[in-house]
This record gives C-alpha cells, structure tokens and sequence, in this order.
C-alpha cells in the first residue's frame, strides 16, 4: 500500500456532543498521523463545492443546513491505505445500520429529524482527496 492523505471531518452533531478526542483517538490508535487540524465554521462556499455531486439531490440544501448547523473539526490524515481504513472505521452512512465498533456504529444514531447526522466524513478516495483537501486547508501542497 502507498501512502495516502485523506480528508476527514467530524460534523457538527459530532463537534456538538464531545465527540472530537474520540475520533481523533481512534485515528492516532490506527496508525495515521494527523497532518494538520482546524475547527472552523464551515462557509456556504466550502460546502457548495465539497458536495458538488449532490447539488442536483433532493437533499442537497438539508444537507447544507445540516453542515452549518455549528462548527466542525476539518484534518488531514495520513498513512498507508488511510482512506479506505477510515472509510471502514467510520460505518456504513446511516448510524444506524452502521455496526458496533465504527465510529458511526458507536457514536451516531437517528435523532428522528429527518436527515442523517453521522458524525464523520471521510474522502471515499483518491481523487476526492486530492479534491477535498484544498477546500478546507488551501496552504497545503497537493
């Protein structure tokens, strides 16, 4: 395996209920080196162009309501197969099918409102990496 850089962020249901030294221990547990961190308020602007590919989706603007709802923790994380081991250890998209021991499985679950908090984005690739990255740490190299 080569080594990877992946973009990860802990969403504001997660920053919200004191979950940030959770995820970002089971990270540094795995292996990854964490590359740089920031907590920010995440701007129209940042999401708009990080869920390009959902703009057409019926729940594009929850989406967007969702992700403004309060800060989050944006890191780059780094080491070998790292997008596909955080990809594993966040779960399955719904919390609740998510299994025990992933960070969705553990920490998230269905509030009933309507639209899925599940704690954790992950770049579910390369080319997303490599996309995603610039979006919220514009001072890092490709």
């Amino acid at each position: 395996m080569t080594i990877e850089r992946s973009l990860v962020i802990v969403k504001p249901d997660g920053v919200r209920r004191g979950q940030i030294g959770e995820v970002i221990r089971r990270i540094e547990t795995k292996g990854y080196l964490i590359d740089a961190l920031r907590m920010l308020a995440a701007t129209d602007d940042q999401l708009r162009e990080h869920y390009a590919e959902h703009e057409a989706k019926p729940f594009f603007l929850d989406l967007l309501e969702y992700m403004t709802d309060g800060p989050v923790v944006a890191m780059v994380i780094e080491g070998s197969g790292c997008i596909d081991g955080f990809r594993a250890m966040a779960g399955a998209t719904n919390p609740t099918a998510a299994v025990p021991g992933s960070i969705r499985g553990d920490l998230g679950r269905d509030w009933g409102s309507g639209r899925i908090e599940n704690v954790v984005h992950g770049s579910d690739s390369v080319a997303s990496a490599e996309r995603e990255i610039p979006i919220w740490f514009p001072e890092l190299d490709s």
